[in-house]
């Protein structure tokens, strides 16, 4: 296992201090560091000459970025953006990172409202490009946001990462600097369908009822497949436009189908309508697992609507990833243990942090493990430290597909399910080595 120091501003220091002792200053490196420790050694009596350390320069490195401030997205690009900032802070405060050569980095972010709108992001991550020259870019949230502006970090070769965006097909087009951290769509809610599985062997009729985004259409295709192949009979498969606020109509369809259980969604705030109307309407039905909504902590503002409602997530408080694991796995393990993230992000924003928000510390985390595994931030530099990345963070694992169909797909992490409880607690519910509640089922008893 091979573990990430995260900053060595003291280690500078001392190493500054110590040559003006006319000390001799051995330089050692920690393997799977970027940093360097330095050890110090005196032989008594003798006469050496001072080892001088590299002069620190402190360089600015701008990262860019779209925020939905407006429009559908706004709940989960906020926190998105939160977790992302809450990293900078962190690296900034901590004194920034230290190169070899003595360079000192500190961040800066530059962002624009996309309004949740395709249109807009092309447009700014142009300007994020060209005109503001960011170093760096983290995709907008969502999937079809990310592939708008995934054209234009490869157009102009600069290196993305994606969070908030789940669809695999934006790593099927040839991109080399576009790399996902979130558990790819074609995987989100194939646990749900596990779950289902391990609790109830009679249940065989799903409904899929699923925003037309595209990372909401590729998840439901993926997983009616997977639901199909274990002998499942699709009994509803139907779509709704995005920013639908009534439900009333596709409810009725679910009702004619009679599943056992309702699979879909979409985003949160179409999720939240959804799970409110089932409640309404009292639909008899035994599971349901929606996409993106249950995760956050403001779905239990539903109430009873709330209750017993499952979702994927990627990643929640109760998720515990050690260094010690890191060991047994022999990944390299990064940044800040999952009790301390979610403390201070609690402290900073006044609510427990979603997957959104970790998501976006993440992003920052895997951005900092590769400008310290190369020693520089130039772009090929960080590509292939990317490429080479197989880390373990509070977030979980983090790997990337390098296969030319394929790159920079995430293939290290993986999901759990989420259920809101009777009391309104969010619990982890699968797999069943993660749980912290045994699931509710079937739904109303």
């Amino acid at each position: 296992m091979k573990r990430l120091r995260v900053w060595s501003v003291l280690f500078v220091v001392l190493a500054l201090v110590l040559g003006a002792c006319g000390t001799t200053t051995a330089t050692t490196t920690t393997e799977g560091s970027t940093g360097t420790t330095a050890a110090t050694t005196t032989a008594a009596g003798a006469t050496t000459e001072a080892t001088t350390a590299p002069e620190m320069v402190t360089q600015t490195v701008t990262i860019g970025f779209t925020a939905s401030i407006t429009g559908s997205y706004n709940t989960e690009s906020t926190r998105q953006v939160d977790g992302l900032q809450l990293w900078m802070d962190d690296v900034n405060n901590a004194g920034g990172i230290h190169l070899s050569d003595g360079t000192v980095l500190m961040f800066e972010s530059k962002s624009y409202d996309d309004e949740s709108n395709k249109d807009r992001v092309q447009e700014l991550y142009t300007t994020l490009a060209t005109t503001d020259n960011a170093d760096f870019l983290i995709s907008p949230y969502s999937s079809g946001l990310t592939a708008a502006a995934s054209v234009i970090a490869e157009q102009y070769g600069k290196v993305m990462i994606t969070t908030g965006a789940a669809s695999d097909d934006n790593y099927k087009q040839g991109y080399t600097g576009v790399y996902q951290v979130y558990t790819p769509s074609s995987r989100y809610l194939t646990s749900s369908i596990d779950l289902l599985a391990s609790l109830d062997s009679s249940a065989k009729k799903i409904a899929f009822v699923y925003e037309n985004s595209t990372f909401s259409t590729g998840v439901a295709e993926a997983a009616k497949a997977y639901a199909e192949g274990l002998g499942y009979d699709v009994v509803l498969y139907e779509g709704y436009d995005a920013g639908t606020t009534d439900f009333s109509a596709i409810i009725n369809k679910v009702q004619a189908a009679a599943p056992d259980a309702i699979l879909g969604g979409g985003h949160f705030a179409d999720g939240e309508a959804l799970a409110r109307q089932l409640n309404e309407k009292q639909v008899p039905v035994k599971f349901v697992s929606l996409l993106v909504a249950p995760p956050e902590p403001s779905f239990s503002e539903l109430g009873d609507a709330a209750k017993g409602i499952a979702g994927p997530s990627q990643w929640e408080p109760q998720v515990k990833f050690t260094e010690e694991g890191a060991v047994a796995d022999g990944t390299t393990w990064i940044g800040p243990t999952g009790e301390d993230f979610v403390s201070e992000y609690t402290a900073a924003y006044g609510e427990d942090p979603s997957y959104h928000a970790a998501g976006g510390y993440a992003a920052g985390l895997l951005l900092q493990y590769a400008i310290q595994t190369a020693d520089s931030i130039d772009p090929d530099a960080i590509k292939a430290a990317l490429d080479g990345a197989d880390l373990t963070t509070f977030y979980g694992n983090i790997k990337f597909d390098t296969s030319a169909d394929n790159h920079g797909l995430q293939v290290g992490h993986a999901m759990v399910v989420v259920q809101w409880d009777d009391n309104l607690v969010k619990q982890i519910v699968w797999p069943e080595s993660a749980a912290t509640a045994a699931p509710i089922y079937p739904l109303g008893q």
